[in-house]
């Protein structure tokens, strides 16, 4: 059985959940970033992490989902620099479980992920300013040592066909 991790990561904070979740899992596994993951077809479990890009899924990991075909076990899981119960991070996971819905999704896990400055200073410049801005400031830090807890205690609770 062939586990595969797979994430798109701007800023290093998906990647900082992949690499947690890729250490938990047993038995035959391999990590990749999108842009160099094989067919997803060949693993019976894809964990499939991104980062959110005006309420989506970024670019890469939504062509990424569509290759998804069915009998493989899917999670997802995503940072935002929007907060975890905002409209903008539900609209990105409803997407990207839209995109994976070929695969049987086993779960969805997504928390924040520290926003770089020079994007809040851009932010801060539009008009309107986009409504995730008022929460960026407190996704500081974030994914921190709570947030890869909570993510493998979700895994835990998952029957995985490891």
């Amino acid at each position: 059985m062939k586990n595969l991790v797979v994430y798109s990561s701007k800023t290093g904070n998906t990647e900082k959940l992949a690499k947690a979740l890729y250490d938990f899992l047993p038995g035959e596994k391999e990590i990749y970033p999108v842009t160099e993951a094989p067919d997803p077809n060949d693993y019976t479990f894809v964990a499939v992490g991104f980062w959110v890009k005006n309420g989506e899924p970024d670019p890469d990991t939504q062509a990424y989902l569509k290759k998804i075909q069915e009998d493989h076990e899917v999670f997802l899981f995503a940072t935002h620099g929007a907060k975890t119960d905002s409209e903008e991070a539900k609209k990105a996971m409803k997407k990207a479980e839209e995109l994976g819905k070929k695969g049987r999704i086993v779960g969805m896990f997504h928390c924040l992920g520290e926003v770089p400055q020079d994007v809040i200073e851009q932010a801060r410049n539009m008009s309107p300013p986009p409504a995730w801005l008022a929460e960026a400031e407190g996704a500081k830090g974030h994914p921190d040592s709570k947030d890869i807890e909570e993510m493998l205690h979700l895994l835990e609770s998952i029957d995985l066909p490891l």
